[in-house]
């Protein structure tokens, strides 16, 4: 079991890190396109440019057009920000002290629940605004799958939680 509590807190770094470098990339977008800072323009205004901070040069690139930010630009960028902090939280939940808990059942149902729904709603709401690619109904496909089992992870816990319950009761 030590084994596994060293490469859960691994992968929490790894991930936790990835939630931040994801959620402070939506977050300085967000505010470069909001202030005009560090935002640059080409072809008439036809495609933005976020920058690099404090340099000239081009970090993000994308159309300029309201559509195309929310939905193309910000969204998965946010939405992937969130997956790896619940990601994140998954692994916190392999090194605790108890491993079956209800704090460990509440982040396994918010993880399934996150994968089963949003990543469907997120494509049909970018349908409505613009052409959806081949590839997000691949990664709707992967996160449905990820959901399943994180649904089937949660079960065993809520089972791991009422033995360890009961062997409470009888100590």
């Amino acid at each position: 079991m030590n084994q596994v509590k060293i490469i859960s807190k691994i992968l929490f770094y790894i991930t936790r890190f990835l939630a931040v470098v994801y959620l402070g990339i939506t977050a300085y977008a967000v505010f470069c396109l909001v202030t005009g800072w560090g935002l640059a323009f080409s072809s008439n205004s036809k495609y933005f440019h976020v920058l690099y901070p404090f340099t000239d040069s081009h970090f993000l690139n994308g159309d300029y057009n309201l559509p195309y930010i929310l939905i193309d630009f910000t969204m998965p960028l946010g939405l992937y920000g969130y997956f790896f902090l619940l990601a994140s939280n998954i692994f916190k939940v392999f090194f605790q002290p108890r491993l079956f808990s209800q704090y460990g059942i509440k982040q396994l149902r918010l993880f399934y629940v996150s994968n089963l729904v949003i990543p469907a709603v997120a494509v049909l709401l970018a349908s409505i605004f613009t052409e959806v690619e081949d590839m997000a109904v691949i990664l709707i496909i992967l996160h449905f799958i990820l959901g399943v089992f994180a649904y089937f992870f949660a079960a065993i816990f809520k089972q791991g939680v009422q033995l360890q319950n009961e062997q409470d009761l009888f100590i």
